[in-house]
């Protein structure tokens, strides 16, 4: 295909677009927040999304875990295709358990490297280093026709890394922490004045979920953190950009009314059963970002001693209180799409109001700062799917948040 066709991607095609086709993830947005900031007025341009554009719920991957979704985003695919099944795993390599940010884990190409192999221009803005080599892998950012670099370490951004030296020099922004809502207002910030001054064919907007993991959606700070979102998509659709706003997973509170977290140890409850020591519990929302989530998420995978029969384990899982599905891996890797290899012999998934950990011993709860409110089962899977243009979303079938860059690509090569 020459640029004027488009491209195709992982056994998907995307149109030459005619405008900037931007698609923006707003970590950790339940719809609830959308709907309490538009009911109160501070989000007029979302909510002109939704009367002139389309507006539709879509399913993120499963677990809803920043990673898998981001990645899901920006190759078009489900982790089975591009493996990325959590934020952390046992790389059955290795036998170690690691983050799995490493471009080696990732097992197709994105959207965002075909789309410069075609010669369109590609912008990436991550809120979290952690995702920043997953999403520019196969990136040329010395070329002069991509970017990507994340606001955590914008200051130390590098033109032949990034794509821009000092992207907070070059943004006007001071350096923002990564404990704040300023990190999120960087991404946009960033992705206004790259769509003004280099004005990319395709761009991807990724916040991070600090607001949402401490505010509840009726909470004045989020309905604060919303207002703001608002203001920079008016800029971007000002500048006539296709949008597609989506999120990659929701959230849920996961703590009583004493303010403490409701939690399940999988790693106590399987060695009552098995014996202390046999069995491995991965927790794949492990990450460094501890004050968040303190490793605690509705989603847990567990490797069983060598023989041992998983139903009677997986029995005595579902009597659990607060257990919402209990599955083998093959059942899990066929029933949410991920990569067989990557998970354990047992899949767990806590309900809304709980989650999953390891042992009591392993979890530092001093670390939370806020009442937990966490995401990564099935309560959390349904997430906003709004575009500001008049593009069709098609009726009966089943729409994902990583349609994301389909959809915003189509929007952006109509006439409007």
């Amino acid at each position: 295909m020459t640029k004027r066709d488009g491209f195709e991607v992982n056994g998907r095609a995307y149109p030459a677009p005619k405008v900037p086709a931007v698609a923006i993830c707003i970590d950790g947005c339940e719809p609830a927040y959308l709907d309490h900031a538009i009911d109160a007025g501070l989000m007029p341009t979302l909510a002109r999304m939704r009367q002139d554009g389309a507006s539709a719920m879509a399913d993120s991957a499963i677990p809803s875990f920043t990673n898998p979704n981001n990645l899901s985003i920006a190759t078009g695919t489900p982790p089975s295709v591009h493996g990325i099944c959590g934020n952390y795993f046992l790389d059955p390599e290795s036998g170690r358990e690691v983050m799995m940010n490493d471009v080696r884990f990732l097992r197709t190409g994105t959207i965002f490297a075909a789309a410069q192999g075609a010669g369109f221009r590609v912008a990436v803005v991550t809120a979290k280093d952690k995702l920043r080599s997953l999403l520019g892998a196969g990136l040329d950012c010395a070329a002069g026709t991509a970017w990507c670099f994340s606001a955590e370490r914008a200051a130390s951004s590098t033109g032949e890394e990034n794509g821009i030296d000092n992207a907070a020099e070059w943004a006007g922004r001071p350096q923002p922490d990564v404990y704040s809502a300023e990190l999120s207002e960087f991404v946009l910030a960033a992705g206004a004045r790259l769509l003004h001054r280099h004005a990319p064919d395709f761009m991807y907007l990724t916040t991070t979920d600090f607001v949402q993991h401490k505010f509840a959606p009726d909470h004045p700070k989020a309905m604060e953190f919303n207002a703001m979102i608002d203001r920079y998509l008016a800029q971007l659709d000002a500048a006539g950009a296709a949008i597609v706003v989506t999120a990659d997973h929701g959230m849920k509170a996961k703590h009583d009314a004493d303010g403490q977290p409701v939690v399940i140890y999988v790693q106590n409850l399987l060695d009552d059963m098995l014996g202390d020591g046999r069995s491995r519990v991965i927790l794949p929302i492990t990450d460094p970002y501890v004050v968040h989530h303190g490793s605690l998420g509705s989603f847990a995978t567990a490797y069983l001693p060598a023989g041992t029969d998983p139903v009677p384990v997986l029995e005595r899982c579902r009597r659990q209180g607060g257990v919402d599905l209990a599955v083998t891996g093959d059942e899990a890797a066929s029933r949410f799409e991920l990569p067989r290899d990557r998970i354990g012999d047992i899949v767990l998934l806590s309900a809304s109001g709980t989650v999953l950990g390891k042992s009591r011993r392993s979890h530092d709860l001093a670390s939370l700062d806020a009442p937990l409110r966490s995401h990564g089962g099935l309560s959390e899977q349904v997430v906003p799917f709004l575009v500001n243009r008049p593009v069709g979303l098609e009726t009966g079938a089943r729409l994902r948040n990583f349609d994301a860059f389909h959809v915003a690509a189509r929007a952006a090569s109509e006439e409007n």
